[in-house]
């Protein structure tokens, strides 16, 4: 059972990021650059890089828009696009405030997925405005990650970017929690011996993430009447006093309350989990948000997510105390962390190695089930279901395994087998961490 930690202790290891932070951030001024990629053996190449040579490239692209592809690096840059209205726990802080986060984004989607990705701030609140800025950028990109963008506009933002522009649109807060949580659920109820379309479900909180999982689950096989959503008013369902409000307000949400809860159960948090086999929360940080003797309500041999930081809805004990036996968190200092990191840069790795129009629900579904396997195949427990940061193999496995979906549904540019897939996504990755290690070991990146 885990060691108990006082909220003090908590809080005190806390701050040493944050105080690091504000002094390796100036150190660096930013965590991204731009460097070439080509060979320059002297200035005669700025001939073949750019004018005169450039024209012949220029002038093919012209002729046949695909072979953008073959001459620039459109295909593995992607856009992280955000306007600053839900920037992590800060809220709205705006786009100049979001861009460190975004950099952040960035440098992970190169570190971890090879992935050449930029920071694009909007400076504007209004949903059309903001799809008309990413439509206009859209063609230097091979893709677009939206991010730390307020409920309910981000759905509509997704839902239009998606279908308007022909590069895969991702929001990350939605479809990553979804698909590690998905992964998390897969190998959690294999730990319990259970199913995923037997068992019922309480998701707390309904924002962007468990909207998202809710369609997602859906999708997975799980029947909608076996989900119990609940936001902060109450358990949805048809009859609330508000629905009629919802259904203008926040249609996404409406059609969870209208589609879902076949028991047509009423009440808060405690009614939604009671007699539920999965729990999933994403809400307000606890402690105490969710209490230990709601958690001993639920059904024997439970799986429960708690995904608020810093602090849980309930920490992991007494979780375990009221008789869960595979908890999760978004904390690296507590067993089976549910970490988008594990899902957006092998994701789009695989996405963009195969040039794919779109990234569908099913792809990141058939991400989830390849993160679950890498867990899998290095021996599930009660704290162990999901891979850690180290096991970094888990990036080409699931970019392989995106890759495949995206053939298999008609949306791929190229037609690639999985091992050629998997080796492409392999090297690039190694290529990209091999580089960093490099540019530090030479002094080009000072070491603090």
């Amino acid at each position: 059972m885990e060691k108990k930690v006082t909220v003090e202790e908590l809080l005190e290891k806390a701050k040493k990021p944050a105080q690091d932070a504000m002094k390796l951030h100036p150190f660096y001024k930013g965590k991204i650059q731009i460097m070439p990629k080509c060979a320059v053996r002297s200035y005669d190449d700025f001939a073949i890089w750019y004018t005169p040579g450039v024209a012949e490239p220029c002038k093919d692209i012209a002729k046949n828009p695909e072979r953008v592809f073959d001459h620039t690096n459109k295909g593995n840059y992607v856009a992280v696009i955000s306007d600053g209205t839900r920037v992590l726990g800060l809220g709205d802080i705006g786009p100049l405030a979001g861009l460190p986060v975004m950099e952040g984004k960035a440098l992970l989607f190169k570190y971890l997925g090879g992935v050449d990705a930029f920071p694009v701030m909007i400076d504007t609140k209004d949903p059309d405005e903001f799809i008309q800025a990413v439509k206009w950028v859209a063609p230097t990109f091979g893709g677009i990650n939206l991010e730390d963008i307020a409920s309910p506009k981000c759905f509509y933002i997704l839902d239009r970017l998606r279908e308007e522009l022909d590069i895969p649109v991702w929001h990350d807060d939605q479809q990553g929690t979804a698909a590690i949580t998905l992964a998390g659920i897969i190998n959690g109820l294999k730990v319990v011996g259970k199913k995923l379309n037997e068992v019922t479900y309480s998701i707390i909180g309904a924002g962007a993430a468990n909207i998202c999982l809710i369609r997602t689950l859906i999708k997975a096989g799980v029947p909608p009447g076996n989900i119990i959503a609940v936001d902060s008013k109450g358990i949805l369902h048809p009859n609330r006093e508000d629905i009629e409000e919802l259904k203008e307000k926040n249609p996404y949400k409406y059609e969870i309350a209208m589609k879902t809860n076949a028991e047509g159960r009423t009440g808060g948090i405690p009614e939604a989990i009671k007699g539920t086999d999965v729990c999933v929360a994403a809400s307000k940080p606890g402690p105490g948000t969710i209490k230990k003797e709601w958690v001993a309500e639920m059904n024997d041999d439970a799986v429960m997510f708690a995904e608020a930081n810093p602090i849980p809805e309930i920490w992991p004990w007494e979780a375990k105390e009221a008789g869960v036996r595979v908890f999760g968190t978004g904390r690296s200092d507590f067993p089976n962390q549910v970490n988008n990191s594990l899902g957006f840069p092998g994701i789009f790795r695989g996405t963009l190695d195969v040039r794919a129009k779109t990234i569908t629900d099913e792809m990141h579904i058939a991400a989830a089930y390849a993160i679950a396997e890498v867990a899998e195949k290095k021996g599930l427990s009660e704290d162990y279901i999901v891979p850690t940061m180290d096991d970094w193999e888990v990036f080409p496995y699931e970019a392989a395994a995106v890759a495949m979906k995206a053939i298999e549904q008609g949306i791929a540019r190229r037609k690639l087998s999985r091992q050629e897939v998997y080796e492409m996504a392999e090297e690039t990755i190694k290529l990209a961490r091999e580089q960093t290690q490099a540019l530090m070991k030479h002094g080009f990146i000072k070491v603090p």
